[in-house]
């Protein structure tokens, strides 16, 4: 295995991972009309999360494309 797709792997769970970490406040009642709180701050450790999820995506993104255009 390269490290290309050991890094592809590595960069996968790791999203995972912050994925199912992030607080789902709203859940499924903002699909049913309810959930009507407004704007939402993110603070302290959930921001450190949030833009850990962002940085993760675009790292798992730009590693696809890398893997699909070397394969």
């Amino acid at each position: 295995m390269n490290w290309l797709t050991l890094s592809f792997i590595i960069v996968s769970i790791l999203l995972i991972g912050a994925v199912l970490i992030q607080n789902r406040s709203a859940g499924m009642s903002g699909a049913f009309g309810g959930g009507a709180e407004g704007f939402h701050v993110r603070r302290g450790s959930e921001k450190q999360i949030f833009r850990a999820t962002v940085v993760l995506s675009i790292l798992f993104i730009a590693l696809a494309a890398v893997h699909l255009l070397v394969k």
